[in-house]
This record gives structure tokens, C-alpha cells and sequence, in this order.
């Protein structure tokens, strides 16, 4: 026979638990309920009311503006107006296709940081640290950047390049940058 002041076996206490529970979930089944019962009757007998109907949709009206017939996205209207740019002929700006890229012309200019210069045999060289943190030399003429930047001056805080960028139209355009020393 079981000892009554000893704690029930751990096999016995997960199903005691059970139990309790089971009789707090049943004691609350027992409310009285009238009230609620009472009120879903008095909603039901309510009559019931109309759908509202869709309403109507006032088709859109176009507008089109005087002077603009054309298709936006007809591209013989942009070859229309790259050949009515005035200058087109004799602007000459033109990126030379079998010029060998160099090495930095891989990278945004704005990826590229001046953090030097120094001077051999007559010659100024700024230093140049790529994304990865390798510094390389360049003298005027070189080109870095990915739009055929070509060094034209070097200075003791900056770098002058002249680039060529697309100019919308079809053709080039030179634009000048300057890459400052960074500290």
C-alpha cells in the first residue's frame, strides 16, 4: 500500500495535471448562456439589408496635345535629331576601339583613390589604390576610369582627366574630371 505522505511516482503526474485541467475546462462549459442565445434570435429576425450597387465607371477620356503625334519609342526619331545636332560633324569625339584597355580602366573612377605622387627622372606619378588595396603608378597619358579617362595633368593634390561620355544623342562628348589626393 501506497505511503500518504509520500509524493506520487513522476508516472503519475503528468496524468494528475490532466486531470485538473480537464475539470477547469468542463466547469467553464457550464455557464448559463441565455443572454447570448437571446441576442443572436433578436439579430436574425432583424430584416436583412440591400446590397449597395457598383457604381458606374465614367470611361477615361484622351487628351492629345497639339505638336506631339509622334511615338516616344520610335527610334528613328532619336537618329532624326543625333543628325540635326548641330556640330555632330565636326565635334570629332570618338572612343578608338582597338586601343588596348589598361589595367585601372576596369574599375568606377569614383572606386579609385589618389594617395600620392612622386617624381623619377623628371617625371610626376600619382599613386592609385584600387577597390582591393593595390597601389599602382600613373603618369599623364594613362587612362583609368570606366569611361576612357585619359590623364592630362598630375599635381601634387589632384589628377585631371578628360573622359568621353555618351552625350544622348547617339554620339561622345568630353567631360573633364579631377580625382582629388584623399587622406
Amino acid at each position: 500500500m501506497p505511503d500518504p505522505k509520500r509524493p506520487a511516482p513522476a508516472r503519475y503526474r503528468p496524468r494528475a495535471a490532466a486531470a485538473c485541467l480537464l475539470t477547469v475546462l468542463l466547469a467553464g462549459c457550464g455557464q448559463d448562456l441565455s443572454d447570448l442565445e437571446a441576442y443572436v434570435e433578436r439579430i436574425k429576425q432583424r430584416p436583412g439589408g440591400g446590397i449597395e450597387p457598383i457604381p458606374e465607371v465614367k470611361p477615361h477620356e484622351t487628351f492629345t496635345y497639339p505638336g506631339h503625334e509622334r511615338d516616344p519609342f520610335d527610334p528613328s526619331a532619336v537618329e532624326a535629331e543625333v543628325d540635326a545636332r548641330p556640330g555632330a560633324e565636326e565635334d570629332g569625339v570618338s572612343i578608338d576601339p582597338d586601343r588596348p584597355k589598361e589595367f585601372l580602366e576596369q574599375f568606377p573612377l569614383d572606386s579609385l583613390r589618389m594617395v600620392g605622387t612622386l617624381e623619377q627622372d623628371g617625371t610626376r606619378w600619382a599613386l592609385i589604390r584600387t577597390p582591393e588595396g593595390v597601389i599602382l603608378r600613373v603618369r599623364e597619358g594613362n587612362y583609368m576610369g570606366q569611361n576612357h579617362g585619359r590623364i592630362e595633368t598630375i599635381t601634387p593634390a589632384s589628377i585631371r582627366l578628360t573622359e568621353i561620355v555618351p552625350d544622348g544623342f547617339g554620339g561622345y562628348k568630353e567631360r573633364e574630371t579631377t580625382v582629388a589626393l584623399s587622406e
